[in-house]
């Protein structure tokens, strides 16, 4: 068994040449088994992300990996010249540590995000359903799952938010311990917005109102997170229903006064946590000169995320001491396949031995031989044919004052100690 990792990602290649090799979904089962095709690979997975794709195969030997960058090219239409140049290679024990860092979120843009997991995850799943998995790569991917999870749960690599927009979740779980029965109101539509409006879902918010300029981006928000759409203006009208304000818009004025805050307040009589994730900002700082308000900036989150940062650095650290203790036991693993194959073959050939001599045995039983001269017949070849090769290599060891070789068939018989049967 040959273990290859070949691929490239957001460090080695940009985003032009990542979509022009990208699996589609629904296309990898097929990929998958054509790869399969061209005689070098034996098992194989593809993992296909925005941000990387990588084949991981199992080699019968080591091979000549240009034939598989060649398929690459030629299942994509692309000349392999156009791909080469971003290309990375791992193999054997290299390998093993890449996909253990891809999995636990070492190797990502984001420094331990969890989203990787998953998606190796959905490789290793297509890869069974396409029936391209062996024995190298279902145990490479089953300890892969099992070393992210001791990564997760052994270290913080995931623990703080390190996104704008993570955080500004992060923190209102931190004010707002039951953001089930909260409101947001989450102001613009952007990127940021959208990624404000997926974390709060998956964070269980109550009720999401989206404010918006344009109505029509409002309402594809809307369409995809549940919730209201209002346009800027609504806005005071809403004021009062919002646990927690989220603006991120590319105005030139600002969209919130402190007035208008204070009078919702007065309604509400409960507390707002407001973030300004704007550039120019949209909400009035005189706001965090009221009661019973949280306002914070994007200044305010980036000092929160650096502090995050080096948190999962120093994770990230203990991380890499995880994974190169992990790598060396899969690598134990796949030493102990070839000795397995090697103690195979020995059985086999003692037990061919065995049988020979039982068969002339039993014939010479049949023949009237006495059966007790038989047994000790029978004893007496089968201990010189097992041990004939052993001695034929220490005769030859002797001769030629090969004393490595003397000693290590001494240690394997158990010479100096009795021997293995006494």
């Amino acid at each position: 068994m040959f273990l290859l990792a070949l691929g490239l990602n957001h460090k080695t290649a940009p985003v032009a040449i990542r979509e022009r090799v990208a699996f589609h979904p629904e296309h990898l089962d097929s990929a998958l088994r054509d790869l399969l095709n061209n005689g070098v690979v034996y098992e194989a997975a593809i993992l296909s992300t925005c941000n990387r794709m990588e084949l991981y195969c199992g080699l019968k030997e080591v091979a000549d990996f240009s034939v598989i960058v060649q398929w690459l090219g030629n299942y994509h239409m692309l000349p392999t010249v156009d791909i080469q140049p971003y290309l990375y290679q791992h193999v054997e024990q290299r390998a093993v540590r890449h996909i253990l860092r891809v999995a636990a979120g070492l190797d990502s843009v984001v420094l331990g995000e969890p989203q990787i997991l998953g998606q190796v995850k959905a490789a290793y799943q297509a890869a069974n359903n396409a029936g391209t998995l062996g024995t190298l790569l279902e145990r490479l991917f089953q300890h892969t799952f099992s070393v992210a999870k001791k990564v997760r749960t052994d270290t913080k690599i995931g623990a703080s938010p390190v996104s704008v927009a993570f955080a500004a979740v992060g923190l209102a779980k931190q004010i707002f311990a039951d953001l089930p029965k909260r409101t947001a109101l989450l102001i613009g539509a952007g990127d940021t917005i959208t990624l404000v409006a997926r974390h709060l879902r998956e964070n269980g918010i109550g009720r999401l109102i989206i404010a918006n300029r344009t109505m029509e981006h409002a309402h594809a928000l809307v369409t995809s997170f549940s919730g209201d759409a209002i346009d800027l203006d609504n806005i005071p009208i809403h004021l009062c229903k919002a646990d927690l304000i989220v603006s991120a818009t590319a105005s030139s004025c600002l969209l919130l006064e402190a007035a208008q805050i204070r009078d919702s307040l007065k309604r509400r009589r409960r507390p707002i946590l407001l973030l300004d994730l704007s550039v120019p900002r949209d909400i009035d700082p005189a706001v965090s000169k009221l009661d019973d308000v949280y306002l914070y900036t994007v200044d305010d989150l980036k000092e929160i995320i650096q502090d995050n940062i080096r948190s999962r650095q120093d994770a990230a650290r203990k991380a890499e001491e995880i994974i190169n203790a992990q790598v060396e036991h899969f690598m134990a693993w796949v030493r102990s396949q070839d000795c397995t194959a090697s103690i195979y073959a020995l059985r086999q050939q003692a037990e061919a031995v065995r049988d020979q001599v039982v068969t002339r045995a039993l014939r010479q039983v049949a023949q009237g031989k006495d059966p007790i001269e038989v047994l000790q017949i029978l004893a007496n070849t089968l201990t010189n044919k097992l041990i004939h090769p052993p001695c034929v290599g220490l005769r030859e060891a002797a001769t030629k004052g090969d004393t490595d070789t003397l000693n290590l068939i001494r240690s394997l018989y158990q010479l100096d100690s009795g021997g293995p049967w006494l």
